[in-house]
């Protein structure tokens, strides 16, 4: 339908107005020295970009990307868009080191600022004209244009067979979680497929040898209909437990990505179509001046970042919480958690992500012992690479992902755990999505207590445990005792480091070690220690656990209810970690861990999880051993703590999703990057 006379003027005039943001926002930049500019074509939504640069002592700055949206679309001021953006409206024939380093986005009120390096993620302000140099240009991926398409096609393809399942064709799966389910299942098998050859693909059904490769096509369940179904079924059944995907935990025990239960449960010919349609028939790949490279492009052609954030995205947006009592932890807490871990890890201790132990293997190990879907982990994983681009390309161009040391920490360095199998079979996909089919991630029913971790292993946890005990009503007196004795014997193992002193009256006396545990008792006003109650909150005990899995100089980044860092009860938690503060010296002694930072978080960070309590994220670095004593700690200086306090996460709570359209601050930006420059 053609538009009115009022129609055109209206567009013509919000179009002008939004070009006039940009222009104020090029002559912003242009102030700050910034003043080569190069306008891009964007017609979509009436959003308007820019590339600006600058020179410093004769050399050129890395790129800018300016983008001005129109009011009522900030939702879209996310790294993940804005990078998308940076790679696809930039000319063809942009030279591979001349994309934008960095992001801008205003729509005349409100402005964020990104940084567009994988992983984009957004930060507090755009360096200067002298700083901006001293950031590493990270060479483009050739084919990330494609990559960036393909994210659209499967983003919508994902949400559309999700649609098609709930309203059209029925299948044997009841709930948005088995819909999510029954994806990771068909792209473990598209993986398989993509990384295996030859006998490798073959399975035995009805007395048949059939390869994975010749009946797991959407041209063969067109013909073959439901008998295709059921030998994919099959396939499925028998390739779940093949050794490619069996990892083993630290006490050496094997886990498979699939548990024996689980089967293939899709039974529609026409849901398979959809999935193999969007997932196989990808088109040809091209590079970012758009010519082809590849005839037919896979999943595996495709940014490990890109297809990554496919599946945590799909995942946030479909995802029920109810369904598993799980807690997804928001992607700005993510994100400020490991980038603030892995500053301090480069600037303190580099040579521990590239050095290796006697045994060869790589040396650093990330753990999340209660991980849910691994996403602090595969966020992780993207801030290594990183990392390892800084450190190891210093001197020569590297192409991190084929280092054989990076690959090797894929295979070794990540450790998760979690008791839910669907929660641990999302997180082993996802991480076999981004290259790593072989991270640590396993089932256990309970990390606090589990044998699968070694004490003193890890260099680096972050984690968001359970915290909260449960309330029992009077007609539950007997699931309360059952529980209370289940606590009980967890309690029990929390006590190595307590000796007993008075058998009779049950009192302790703390004996601090490096790898003992202790939170299983708490001291009264005279210092003496006794059982705590079978109501400790189970955070308490995470903390605990988590200094004991951690080496020497380890770092810890936790979320932690607040009661835990300021209730007046919880007092002998922060000088467990801590020690006790001698008014003469200024100093604590006798504790675990020397605590370098406390972020408070806002009260709705976990609202779609069900739950308004109130957050805070704890950073601790366990003290080193003595030399003369490796299980006896050091007295070493506490230095002063960084606070910071987020009021918002760059989005507000509405009708049960994130809305990021209102404008308001990711003030863990602001934090993280007053951390950095140590302000």
């Amino acid at each position: 339908m053609a538009k009115t006379k009022t129609e055109v003027k209206q567009a013509q005039e919000e179009s002008s107005g939004v070009q006039e943001v940009l222009t104020n926002l090029c002559q912003q930049q242009k102030l700050a020295g910034f003043d080569h500019v190069i306008y891009l074509q964007k017609s979509l939504d009436k959003e308007v970009a820019a590339i600006v640069w600058g020179q410093f002592q004769g050399v050129e700055t890395p790129h800018i990307f300016l983008l001005a949206l129109p009011p009522g679309q900030w939702e879209k001021a996310n790294a993940n868009y804005v990078q998308e953006l940076s790679y696809t409206l930039p000319a063809a024939d942009t030279l591979e080191d001349q994309y934008p380093q960095f992001g801008v986005v205003t729509d005349g009120e409100h402005q964020a600022v990104f940084d567009l390096g994988y992983p984009a993620y957004e930060i507090d302000r755009l360096p200067t004209l002298k700083e901006i140099n001293e950031y590493k240009r990270i060479k483009a991926d050739p084919t990330y244009r494609w990559s960036m398409k393909m994210y659209d096609r499967l983003m919508r393809g994902f949400d559309e067979f999700h649609e098609q399942v709930y309203q059209n064709v029925r299948d044997n799966i009841s709930s948005s979680n088995d819909i999510i389910r029954e994806v990771t299942k068909i792209l473990f098998l598209e993986s398989f497929r993509l990384h295996h050859e030859g006998a490798n693909l073959e399975f035995k059904y009805d007395d048949q040898i059939l390869r994975l490769d010749q009946i797991f096509t959407l041209e063969y369940v067109q013909q073959k209909g439901n008998r295709a179904i059921s030998q994919i079924q099959a396939a499925f059944d028998y390739f779940k437990s093949h050794a490619d995907y069996v990892v083993t935990d630290d006490q050496g025990e094997s886990h498979a990505i699939f548990d024996e239960q689980t089967h293939l449960r899709l039974a529609q010919p026409r849901n398979y179509e959809t999935l193999l349609n969007l997932i196989q028939n990808l088109g040809p790949v091209t590079n970012n001046q758009d010519k082809v490279v590849k005839k037919q492009g896979t999943l595996a052609d495709i940014a490990a970042d890109v297809l990554g954030r496919v599946l945590d995205v799909f995942l946030r947006a479909k995802f029920k919480p109810e369904g598993m009592g799980v807690y997804l932890t928001p992607a700005p807490v993510k994100q400020a958690m490991l980038a603030i871990a892995f500053h301090d890890i480069k600037e303190e201790t580099p040579g521990l992500l590239t050095a290796r132990g006697e045994d060869g293997k790589p040396a650093f190990r990330f753990c999340d012992p209660a991980c849910g879907s691994y996403g602090f982990g595969s966020v992780a994983m993207g801030y290594l690479e990183r990392a390892l681009l800084d450190i190891l390309g210093k001197e020569t161009s590297i192409d991190v992902r084929r280092d054989k040391l990076f690959q090797d920490m894929c295979d070794y360095s990540f450790v998760g755990a979690d008791n839910s199998q669907d929660m641990v079979t999302l997180a082993r996909v996802n991480m076999a999505l981004l290259g790593a089919p072989k991270a640590r991630i396993f089932r256990t029913h309970d990390s606090l207590i589990s044998e699968q971790f070694q004490p003193c292993s890890y260099d680096l946890i972050c984690t968001n445990p359970p915290f909260g005990t449960p309330k029992f009503s009077k007609n539950q007196e007997k699931a309360k005792k059952s529980y209370e004795q289940a606590r009980e014997l967890i309690l029990s193992r929390f006590r190595s480091d307590l000796v007993v002193n008075n058998k009779k009256a049950g009192t302790f006396t703390y004996e601090p070690s490096v790898s003992g545990l202790a939170m299983g008792g708490k001291p009264d006003s005279k210092g003496v220690w006794k059982p705590v109650s079978p109501s400790i909150d189970p955070a308490v005990l995470f903390i605990d656990r988590c200094l004991q899995l951690l080496k020497p100089g380890g770092r810890l980044l936790i979320v932690l209810p607040d009661g835990v860092l300021c209730n007046s009860g919880d007092k002998y938690v922060r000088e467990y970690i801590m020690g006790k503060k001698d008014e003469a010296t200024g100093q604590f002694y006798g504790g675990k861990a020397i605590v370098k930072a406390v972020i408070s978080l806002p009260s709705d960070t976990f609202k779609l999880s069900g739950t308004g309590a109130k957050t805070s994220i704890l950073y601790l670095q366990k003290r080193q051993g003595r030399k003369d004593e490796p299980e006896r700690f050091q007295d070493e200086p506490q230095p002063d703590v960084f606070m910071g306090m987020a009021e918002t996460l760059g989005y507000l709570v509405k009708n049960n999703v994130e809305d990021y359209s209102v404008g308001v601050s990711n003030d863990l930006a602001a934090i993280v990057g007053a951390y950095v420059r140590g302000e």
